[in-house]
Parts: structure tokens; C-alpha cells; sequence
């Protein structure tokens, strides 16, 4: 009897594991929405003058093992590691000169099959407080394992 009541423990204790498995690897729209929005405030940080490879690394921890970053454009195409490599460049280099004023956000989202393809545009916070925005760009982002794994920029 004991042996029974012990394989059924084990087992209702292994569908929990397994349960929360799954649920953390699903990322409904909801989910890859504050994702995004997690990405782009990172990116803001990344791009202030001062930032420092912490900043890049915080960004970089949003984002699955494997993510690609692409820019079709310019012909960027990134792993994480060359994406991180880059970034310090950049920073070495004074490349990056953004404020406190300057803020990405997300103006149009439609989703997909594990991507969301998003319209957005960098800004700026004029003085009375409202967010000023410039150019509109295109980016699809993918999710493996309920994380970004795919930043493509087309634009």
C-alpha cells in the first residue's frame, strides 16, 4: 500500500513539474507583448551615452540562448554573442549618445505563429511630458521556448 500511495505521490508531483514546464515555455500574445516592451526599454538603456556592457548584458538576458538578431537593410546578422561584441564596440567607440528624453515604444503589434511583427518608433519626452515620435519601423520578433529568439528589423 505504501508503495501505491508513493507512486501516485510521484506521479501527481511529476505532472506539476511537467505542467509548470510547459506553462513557462508557453508565451501567449500578452506574454511576447511585455517582452518586447522589456527588449525596448533595455535597448533605450543600451543606447544611452554612459551605458556600459552591464546595460548590454541586461539586455542580452532577455533573449533565448540561441537569438538572431538581423537588420536586412544593413546586413546584420547576429548571434548572441557577435550581437554582444558589437554593442561594446559601440560603446568604446561614443556611439551611443541618447537621453533620458529618448524613448522606444510600440505603436501596432499583430500577431502570429510564435512572432509578433511591430510597428515602432523611437521618440522623444518633450517637456510637458508627452512622447513625441519620429520615424515608424518594421520588426518580427520570434519566441522559442516562450523567449525572443528572433529580432528581425525591416527597415
Amino acid at each position: 500500500m505504501k508503495a501505491f500511495i508513493f507512486s501516485v505521490i510521484l506521479t501527481g508531483f511529476s505532472f506539476i513539474i511537467l505542467s509548470n514546464s510547459v506553462m513557462a515555455n508557453d508565451c501567449d500574445e500578452f506574454c511576447q507583448l511585455e517582452q518586447v516592451n522589456a527588449y525596448f526599454s533595455a535597448l533605450d538603456k543600451v543606447a544611452k551615452k554612459g551605458s556600459t556592457s552591464s546595460d548590454v548584458d541586461a539586455l542580452l538576458d532577455l533573449t533565448h540562448d540561441d537569438v538572431k538578431y538581423v537588420h536586412v537593410q544593413y546586413e546584420a546578422n547576429f548571434t548572441k554573442d557577435s550581437w554582444r561584441k558589437a554593442f561594446l564596440r559601440n560603446i568604446e567607440l561614443s556611439r551611443y549618445q541618447k537621453t533620458d528624453k529618448n524613448q522606444i515604444r510600440i505603436l501596432n503589434s499583430i500577431a502570429g505563429k510564435n512572432h509578433l511583427a511591430i510597428e515602432y518608433s523611437h521618440g522623444f519626452i518633450q517637456e510637458n511630458g508627452d512622447w513625441e515620435k519620429t520615424e515608424k519601423y518594421l520588426a518580427i520578433f520570434g519566441f522559442t521556448d516562450g523567449r525572443l529568439s528572433l529580432i528581425k528589423e525591416l527597415w
